[in-house]
């Protein structure tokens, strides 16, 4: 063959790629045929459907417009959407494109530090566009594998002196805070943000009120914690899909930075609210009610949500602080129950110290850390466990105290609480703009209260 012939081969194969490359490629779509509630019915080739999937629907507004939905079920030839938005302009007849495997996933990068964005990974803060990663991190993802993790690292610094030294947390814990609405769970939330020693922060802010997103921002986060932290926000007014997605997006996000050999520290604020989401979609699917309306799918996807977080294969490991708001003021309510069976620990702040005025609230004899007996220090153990002593000793006999039924004298335990109670109430306050190392903690603790 001559180079005539070759070179006109050539071209011409370059001329089909490029008319190739103008074709469109091939759309499934089928059409809502019905809408209750928040629950569109969709029919059409349902076999190129997967639970899980995104339809876009086209709606008629005038300029037109899409309205992203999730694939929730199936009920005989019908799929069962969920939208991500507003219904406004949904009518029967409507086009439901399918969409394809990349729906469900995001592309992290290091420049979404300082950045705060949505539920779908949509930049929020008015800063343009994020630059997309090379790696596609898939938002339901299953945890690492239990036998190729690596163990818990280090005590980790909270900056919080009360569980920096009573309930010692290690590099890859996962922890819960336990309160009802009003003990001041977000403002420790937020102290954690800040002083807590990690490389990166990612803040899951999952139903959370419109008005406080900017003061989280702004007053509690502040310029500084904002460099080193992705926030994602789904606001209490957004749909239970957002809701339930900023969980998984916060995952994701702590995944890649985790992957990179990175120390995360995620946050979410509240798994109550997730919990709560799942609720709503898994009862407009058709899921019978359990606990306090709680469905099935809500128990499941906890622990496939929470584990996710912990120590990687690698060197990076995620630390998890994950809020439970307890429904009034009941612990052993069902999410609460649930998540603390999974978690590595738990924090419990109560409205009885909140009403004293005693910040943060944490009620130190119900928190556990399960890692604190290999977490704290040999030598600092015996000064956590006199500590201990005394504050139960007190709790048995505060309400005669308080009541002056207890006459001073007739028991040396109880007389050395009483002495040293103020002392140590003091040093379990903390004011927000106040940190305090682990070291520190310690050296407080042992002048107020001696070695055993």
């Amino acid at each position: 063959m001559s180079e005539r012939d070759r070179g006109g081969g050539a071209s011409r194969l370059a001329a089909a790629r490029q008319a190739l490359d103008g074709v469109e490629t091939l759309e499934t779509y089928g059409r809502v045929v019905a809408i209750r509630g928040l629950l569109i019915e969709v029919a059409g080739p349902v076999a190129a459907m997967r639970l899980g999937g995104r339809l876009d629907i086209a709606v008629d507004t005038g300029a037109g417009g899409i309205v992203p939905c999730e694939i929730i079920g199936f009920q005989g030839d019908r799929a069962l959407a969920m939208p991500f938005g507003s219904l406004e302009g949904v009518r029967r007849g409507c086009p439901a494109t399918v969409r394809d495997e990349a729906a469900g996933a995001i592309r992290p990068s290091a420049a979404w530090l300082g950045r705060t964005v949505d539920a779908l990974g949509r930049p929020i803060d008015g800063l343009g566009p994020i630059p997309a990663g090379p790696a596609i991190y898939p938002l339901r993802a299953d945890p690492p594998p239990a036998h190729a993790r690596r163990r818990v690292g280090p005590p980790l610094d909270l900056g919080v002196r009360c569980i920096n030294t009573f309930l010692t947390m290690c590099a890859g814990q996962r922890m819960g805070i336990f309160a009802g609405s009003g003990v001041g769970k977000s403002v420790l939330l937020s102290m954690l943000a800040r002083y807590t020693a990690a490389d990166v922060a990612v803040i899951g802010l999952v139903g959370e009120r419109g008005r406080e997103v900017q003061e989280f921002l702004q007053d509690d986060l502040g310029e500084a914690g904002l460099k080193r932290s992705v926030v994602v926000v789904a606001t209490s007014d957004e749909p239970a899909l957002m809701r339930r997605n900023a969980a998984y997006v916060t995952l994701a996000i702590a995944e890649h930075f985790r992957d990179q050999g990175a120390q995360v520290l995620c946050m979410i604020d509240s798994i109550t609210r997730f919990a709560m989401a799942q609720r709503d979609i898994g009862l407009a699917a058709g899921e019978p009610p359990t606990a306090k309306g709680y469905t099935p799918t809500v128990f499941s996807e906890l622990p496939r949500l929470l584990e996710r977080a912990g120590p990687g294969t690698g060197e990076g490991a995620i630390s998890g602080l994950f809020t439970v708001l307890v429904e009034g003021d009941d612990h052993n309510e069902p999410v609460a129950d649930a998540v603390r069976g999974i978690l590595d620990g738990h924090i419990v702040m109560e409205r009885g110290i909140a009403e004293r005025g005693r910040y943060p609230a944490i009620n130190v004899l119900r928190s556990v850390s399960r890692t604190m007996p290999k977490a704290c220090d040999p030598q600092h153990l015996p000064t956590v466990r006199r500590a201990r002593r005394i504050l139960a000793t007190y709790a048995d006999m505060e309400e005669l105290i308080r009541l002056g039924a207890y006459r001073a004298g007739a028991s040396a335990e109880v007389d050395e609480a009483v002495a040293l109670m103020p002392q140590i109430e003091a040093f379990l306050g903390q004011g927000k703009e106040e940190a305090t190392s682990i070291g520190e903690g310690y050296r407080r603790l042992g002048e107020i209260v001696g070695a055993a």
